[in-house]
């Protein structure tokens, strides 16, 4: 059965500066990842940026990425470095001419190691050095952006920076998981005012990161709806101000009432017979659950800023893509306006804390030459792309 999508939907790719560039003094830098690797060189993107810009055109219109601010800014309130401005400036500009558009996000997770000795996201007082930074990125880049996402999923970096103490700065607290959403949502207001003053047209919204959350037993479904209120619903307050809704969603969380995945209890979900992959649960369905959530709540557009499966296997990345454009394509059927769906990701990347083993790309890296390959996957997206429409 041959999809169709709206004639105005875009297709495109995401990246993050820090999962494919080699690391500068920001916070990630020679963290050792889950699978061994050390976050230090990732994929040579920053050498390799004039082929990565032809694999990049071949899916969709719309690049979804970010810039490094510890390479760009080394101190508070700094001079941005010439050379490094001059790098990014000539890549987005090769990228616009070739008929691209730019989403660009602000802040993708990794900050300054300056900006963490201070205390980071968890004082209001810190927020200045971060507009100061968004101020500068108008200045210097504004003029390729299209759309602009002022934070990429804030939920999750709270979650895992401060609560379970797998990123920077490596917290275990609740309550300070919830100063950072607190922090983040006061400089996103800021930096959304800021971004229309400087243009009132181009879209400005966040990505958040959403998922199902499901309880298996009677405990676990009270932990998934306490997790789900906060995770969807309580951080998405601070995140109001927005032109449209960027959602990321990529799994079912499941709870027993403990966490349920791959990653924290290898071969527990094959045990119950759930699928997944290398990660999560699998259930495309709940994307859609998701999508109508927010736009009964918001009534704003809806963009997928990121979707994808960690896997090294083709067809099951072949098959997801079926599965949630299924998925989105019924939700517009039903009205929602959905502008368009970006994929995580267009190369294989260095997966935060869990390494570069945890394989996203429609593009496979070589974990030591760092060419890049092609796949199945990334033809089958491609053609997609072209044709606006999908056969499931």
């Amino acid at each position: 059965m041959l999809l169709q999508f709206p004639q105005d939907f875009f297709w495109g790719t995401s990246t993050a500066a820090a999962q494919i560039e080699t690391a500068s003094e920001h916070s990630f830098k020679g963290l050792r990842a889950k699978d061994g690797h050390f976050l230090e060189r990732t994929t040579d993107h920053e050498l390799r940026r004039a082929e990565d810009i032809q694999h990049i055109r071949r899916f969709g219109t719309v690049y979804r990425c970010s810039v490094d601010w510890a390479r760009l800014q080394t101190e508070p309130y700094g001079k941005f470095h010439h050379e490094v401005v001059q790098e990014y400036r000539q890549f987005f500009q090769e990228l616009t001419e070739g008929g691209m558009s730019i989403m660009f996000v602000l802040h993708h997770f990794t900050n300054p190691k300056w900006f963490e000795e201070k205390g980071g996201w968890l004082y209001e007082e810190n927020l200045g050095f971060f507009t100061d930074f968004v101020k500068k990125c108008i200045f210097h880049f504004g003029k390729y952006v299209s759309y602009w996402n002022t934070f990429n999923e804030p939920n999750a970096y709270a979650a895992n920076a401060y609560f379970f103490g797998d990123f920077p700065p490596h917290r275990k607290s609740m309550s300070k998981a919830q100063e950072v959403i607190k922090n983040m949502g006061i400089a996103h207001k800021t930096v959304y005012t800021m971004l229309k003053v400087h243009d009132k047209v181009k879209p400005v919204g966040i990505s958040l990161n959403t998922a199902s959350m499901k309880g298996v037993n009677i405990l676990g479904s009270v932990v998934a709806k306490v997790v789900d209120y906060f995770y969807n619903t309580w951080a998405a307050k601070h995140f109001e101000k927005v032109d449209f809704w960027g959602l990321s969603y990529y799994a079912n969380i499941l709870f027993d009432p403990r966490l349920i995945s791959e990653v924290h209890r290898p071969d527990k979900l094959n045990k119950m017979g759930i699928p997944h992959d290398q990660m999560w649960a699998y259930y495309p369905k709940g994307l859609e659950k998701i999508i109508k959530r927010f736009y009964k709540k918001y009534e704003k557009p809806i963009i997928i800023t990121e979707n994808g499966v960690c896997t090294e296997s083709d067809e099951m990345r072949i098959q997801a893509l079926k599965d949630y454009l299924e998925v989105i394509h019924e939700t517009i059927k039903k009205g929602v306006p959905i502008w368009g769906y970006v994929h995580w990701s267009t190369f294989d990347n260095f997966e935060w804390h869990l390494g570069p083993t945890y394989r996203f790309g429609l593009m496979r890296v070589d974990l030591e030459t760092k060419n890049r390959l092609d796949t199945e996957a990334a033809r089958f997206y491609e053609k997609l792309t072209k044709d606006n429409a999908v056969d499931v």
